[in-house]
């Protein structure tokens, strides 16, 4: 870690569930018949209650805590500083400019278009005012590119974010940027629909795109999964054409606001990433979703199983210089490199799956201010819970947890309150050798987030680590609770440090918890991150690998997104 507080902030959220010996045995069994087959939901409650007498949860005692309100958002202190893992590209000349690009476009094989361009130049011997140069790239996603610059934590000499949204965005918040070329690459964004779902749309609704498509889920015929428009380029792209489709021109009037939150009601869960979206969708959640075309055309399934219908803006990926950078002469390496890339990069880019108009793509007519798209990003957080969510913290307070650690969990949890919108329900449960059911469930207003903090405050650590016990206990309060309040949308957070060494297993708790349907989102540090992958994409939820400094930012990011 950098420093004591960066420490503190990503182990606080950190420590997630050591599952290294899940499948060595160290269990305690239950003897009840296992199997890893789907199972229904009245079964799965069955086996649920059965679970639930052998656990036998306890009631703590809710705690009282001043909740501070700074009134400010935290999202540039919580920026990550910037580790060398994030570099896709390494300079090689002491003179060089710093570029934050966008992962579809620093990755590997097919994903790697501007990381091989970047290599290539830093070996072809390039020179500005007779000294070599080179490029350092960095893996950054577009919406954090915004931030950086803007916040002034870390300016590189230039961002490339997959389309011109971000851009204006970060203009808006007061970065000084000018374009060195308005598209390194092009490429689209597109909902990937089974090719079946594009022929009921036209005949259901007379046409096959983003308008469409939304009638389609809020009428409860189809289904759809989007990425988060915080962070995604073709998540914000999808907000901001759907919005667009309710009010051409308005994106934030009263009547976009409207059928906005008639088309949430029926929207399970919003993607960190198109990578998750894709596995989602592979998992037959979705009848379509968000991703762009190049992707699209780089896999084959897709490609070959679904259709692609393009939406709004291009996914132009433009170079802008960040002026205050800290490259010595920035601006004439990037010229030189965007003429490079352009002199070089045709052929592969389009083997990478770029520069491809796909079959019916048409510009969205009406272009939108930095303004305008930081509001719309303010009506999706204000108004994507048409159902309120109802979520159960999992916290582990084993005997690892025990000082420097559960101070960090604390903290972690009582910096979640400022990112939770009011109508959503929380409780707390937190587990050892035994779990204790620390908050009810109730809604979050100032004296559920009193008693939140409070409790969390009063947390002390000792004992075994019984993970899967806690999830299961979080999964009866989140049923029990639905029954009173059946339009809630029910979700469980679980965040841990150690070994799961006692109660109910994975092997256990998957079938029960794939027929209930609740997603549950972990937070992983220096475990089995696979088995929390596994844990986590049950229904579809999020898994966090807090190895990374950025884990705050991207739980921040989450809780925007589903919260």
């Amino acid at each position: 870690m950098k420093d004591n507080g960066g420490k503190i902030l990503v182990m606080v959220l950190g420590g997630i569930i050591a599952l290294a010996f899940i499948f060595g045995g160290l269990f305690i069994s239950r003897n009840f018949k296992k199997t890893d087959k789907a199972i229904t939901k009245e079964n799965a409650q069955e086996t649920l209650a059965k679970y639930i007498k052998h656990i036998e949860p306890g009631e703590g005692t809710p705690v009282k805590g001043a909740v501070e309100y700074s009134g400010t958002d935290n999202t540039y202190q919580e920026l990550p500083e910037l580790k060398d893992d994030s570099i896709a590209v390494k300079e090689t000349t002491t003179r060089f400019a710093e570029i934050f690009s966008s992962s579809e476009k620093t990755g590997e094989g097919r994903n790697g278009f501007l990381k091989e361009m970047a290599e290539e130049f830093n070996s072809s011997g390039v020179t500005v005012d007779g000294e070599n140069v080179s490029i350092r790239l960095r893996t950054v996603s577009s919406g954090q590119q915004v931030d950086y610059v803007a916040s002034g934590k870390y300016v590189p000499d230039a961002i490339s974010p997959s389309n011109d949204l971000f851009v204006k965005m970060a203009e808006e918040k007061g970065a000084a940027l000018s374009y060195i070329s308005d598209s390194l690459v092009e490429n689209y964004a597109g909902l990937v629909m089974k090719k079946k779902i594009k022929g009921d749309l036209k005949e259901l609704y007379g046409a096959a795109d983003v308008k469409a498509a939304a009638q389609a889920v809020s009428d409860g015929k189809m289904s759809v999964g989007y990425t988060n428009p915080f962070s995604s380029a073709a998540g914000l792209n999808f907000l901001v054409t759907l919005l667009d489709s309710y009010d051409a021109g308005n994106i934030t009037s009263d009547k976009a606001v409207s059928a906005f939150r008639a088309f949430q009601k029926n929207i399970p869960f919003v993607a960190m990433t198109t990578g998750q979206m894709v596995d989602a969708a592979k998992n037959g959640s979705f009848d379509m979703f968000v991703s762009e075309y190049q992707s699209y055309k780089s896999d084959g399934n897709l490609s070959k199983n679904y259709e692609f219908v393009p939406y709004g803006f291009k996914h132009n990926n433009p170079l802008v210089y960040v002026k205050g950078g800290k490259g010595e002469n920035a601006q004439k390496i990037l010229e030189e490199f965007a003429a490079f890339v352009k002199k070089k990069g045709n052929a592969l880019a389009k083997e990478d799956g770029f520069n491809e108009k796909p079959e019916g793509y048409h510009v969205l007519s009406t272009e939108y201010s930095g303004s305008e798209l930081i509001d719309a990003q303010a009506l999706y957080k204000e108004n994507k819970d048409s159902k309120p969510v109802a979520c159960v913290f999992v916290t582990d307070v084993s005997g690892s947890m025990d000082g420097e650690p559960i101070q960090m969990l604390k903290n972690s949890l009582s910096n979640a309150i400022q990112y939770i919108n009011k109508e959503n329900h929380i409780g707390l449960i937190s587990y050892s050798d035994d779990v204790t059911i620390e908050l009810p469930l109730g809604q979050f207003d100032m004296n559920q987030q009193s008693l939140f903090k409070g409790t969390v405050e009063s947390l002390t650590a000792a004992g075994g680590t019984a993970t899967f016990d806690g999830v299961c206990v979080a999964a009866d309060m989140l049923i029990k609770y639905m029954k009173q309040n059946p339009e809630i949308k029910p979700m469980i957070f679980v965040l841990s440090d150690g070994e799961t060494n006692e109660g109910y297993s994975l092997s256990d708790i998957s079938p029960v918890m794939k027929g209930l349907k609740i997603p549950v989102y972990t937070i992983c540090y220096n475990g089995d991150f696979d088995a929390m992958q596994k844990l986590a994409g049950i229904n579809e939820g999020v898994s966090i690998n807090a190895d990374t400094d950025d884990v705050v930012y991207q739980l921040k990011q989450l809780f925007n997104a589903n919260m």
